[in-house]
């Protein structure tokens, strides 16, 4: 699965239509239905005026994506406001802190497809899902990635994509050298590659992307395999990506070698480890700082995937580089 991914700056008033404008862009692309990409304007439109209204701005991260060959778009909208202390008469109609209607939350629920709210002392974190048709077929796991380009760059050297089904997951997390065109089209051959190559494991899917990325400038890339109902995970990774799996029991760092896919490798090494049960795994690229501890966050784990990469790109992001964050997770019926 190709994402098509975007990233909103929610300052002042004007943002809002910025961000319309940015999913009225993914939907047309994604070839959504009239419908449905008028109710995505909707919730972008609210979400974005409630971070910047209530959380004090933030950012809105959008990720389209054709899964199972139907269309999706994820809608994050993060902030670092005061959070939201009752969460369930939030959600209301009619409740409000800001002399409006108080319809926003409420109307946001009623048309996604998927939604979840996350909210602390350190800000909010909102998600929504639209998706055509509504009754999609369901997978083992719930997976979001979320990409950022480095501030006043239009194009992101990172990249994620997955493919696979219940029994099976593969996962790719790209990091192009450096930043900005070249960046990213070293990430694209590396997605290319990815998508090409799908009976493969993690490992030989790494060797052919180093071989076809020695025309690019080069890239860090992670590939990860999950089998869900076989309890196992397959890693490899080159360069600085970096992998953690967290459960209740353990949290686990998974090793990526030292390199630079398309220049110069070492030996590209397979790790198995088991999958938990209520595992979480979190790749992302060096963008986001290495040292995070969501253990400080009590109940994100139990959130949506979606919100849980939003709230680490919101409170890990390096402000120097373009940033990704990958998780993936048991599904829920949340």
């Amino acid at each position: 699965m190709n994402q098509i991914s975007r990233s909103v700056v929610l300052s002042d008033a004007s943002s809002t239509s910025v961000a319309r404008r940015a999913g009225a862009e993914l939907t047309a692309a994604l070839g959504m239905s009239e419908v449905r990409s008028g109710e995505a304007a909707i919730i972008i439109t609210e979400a974005a005026r409630n971070a910047v209204v209530y959380g004090k701005g933030g950012h809105l991260l959008l990720s389209g994506s054709k899964g199972l060959g139907q269309p999706q778009l994820d809608i994050v909208a993060i902030d670092r406001g005061p959070g939201i202390s009752d969460i369930s008469r939030a959600l209301q109609d009619g409740f409000s802190t800001g002399n409006t209607p108080g319809t926003g939350l409420g109307a946001i629920r009623r048309m996604a497809t998927s939604f979840d709210l996350f909210s602390s002392g350190k800000g909010t974190a909102l998600y929504a899902r639209v998706a055509q048709p509504e009754t999609q077929p369901k997978l083992a796991l719930d997976i979001a990635g979320f990409l950022v380009p480095l501030a006043g760059e239009k194009y992101c050297g990172d990249n994620i994509s997955w493919f696979g089904g219940r029994d099976c997951m593969m996962f790719l997390v790209v990091d192009g050298l450096g930043h900005g065109v070249a960046a990213m089209e070293a990430a694209d051959e590396a997605v290319r590659i990815f998508q090409a190559y799908q009976k493969s494991g993690p490992g030989e899917i790494l060797e052919r992307i180093h071989d076809a990325l020695k025309k690019t400038r080069g890239a860090a890339a992670a590939v990860a395999e999950i089998r869900p109902l076989s309890g196992l995970l397959t890693f490899a990774g080159i360069g600085n990506i970096a992998a953690t799996v967290l459960s209740h029991t353990l949290g686990r760092n998974l090793v990526s070698h030292n390199g630079t896919l398309g220049h110069v490798i070492g030996r590209v090494q397979e790790f198995k480890i088991d999958w938990p049960r209520d595992g979480v795994l979190v790749m992302h690229s060096d963008g986001v700082q290495s040292r995070w501890d969501l253990s400080k966050y009590p109940g994100l784990l139990a959130r949506q995937a979606a919100v849980i990469a939003g709230v680490m790109l919101r409170d890990f992001r390096r402000e120097r580089d373009d940033a990704s964050v990958l998780v993936v997770k048991p599904a829920t019926t949340m």
